[in-house]
């Protein structure tokens, strides 16, 4: 009886470790999902979306996010330049190109300066999962939870969420030579704000990129 009731529980064992290793996408599957997502979008390097995707995939094995979207906010492009991107991964689909505003203090129109401190007006690099949305003083705003500690994890102390802004358009930008800052949130364009929140709370993946040396060789999340 002991004997059956142990190799029960390897057959059991097994079984869950060969589903865990089948949930695991391999390299093969990210460069494919890589080349279907690029050529949907044009000004985004692969390179960068496989990191996302890379990021992904392992926040997702953890159980960190709950739906098959992400968002990558690419802050290596110019603060006039779309660079806040959201795929749906399950249809291979862009779902929204558009501006995104970085901290006053992380440089004017390229951020080069990254901070997780508080009262540092600076934008924060790395891994996020969404939260839930809310109404508060720039209107209806998303909260973000920062997932890499040292480099994001204060975001929710530091008050760190997606929001809209006036100063955050095409148009603004031509008028004023160029958009606005924030202080340190994800600030959008007012009209585009609400569909993007809809579109990614409650648990889907925000990876913001920058070629910052220390925290690629240190985030948890990329290989």
């Amino acid at each position: 009886m002991l004997k059956q009731t142990l190799r029960i529980a390897i057959l059991s064992f097994v079984t869950l470790l060969s589903n865990a290793v089948l949930a695991q996408p391999t390299i093969a599957n990210i460069d494919e999902e890589v080349k279907l997502l690029s050529t949907k979008v044009k000004n985004l390097d692969p390179k960068i979306v496989k990191l996302g995707l890379e990021a992904y995939y392992k926040a997702k094995t953890q159980g960190l996010v709950s739906k098959d979207v992400l968002t990558i906010v690419d802050y290596s492009k110019s603060a006039e330049e779309n660079r806040l991107f959201v795929f749906d991964l399950n249809s291979h689909r862009v779902l929204f190109q558009e501006l995104v505003a970085h901290g006053v203090n992380s440089g004017k129109d390229l951020p080069t300066s990254f901070s997780n401190h508080p009262r540092s007006l600076k934008s924060s690099l790395g891994v996020f999962v969404t939260g839930q949305p809310y109404v508060g003083q720039h209107g209806y705003s998303l909260r973000l939870n920062g997932l890499e500690k040292g480099f994001n994890d204060m975001a929710a102390a530091r008050k760190i969420v997606m929001h809209a802004a006036y100063y955050v358009s095409h148009s603004f930008a031509r008028m004023n030579g160029g958009v606005g800052h924030s202080w340190g949130c994800f600030a959008l364009n007012p009209k585009t704000t609400q569909p993007i929140i809809d579109t990614i709370k409650n648990g889907t993946l925000l990876f913001a990129y920058a070629p910052n040396r220390e925290w690629l060789k240190h985030s948890r999340f990329l290989s």
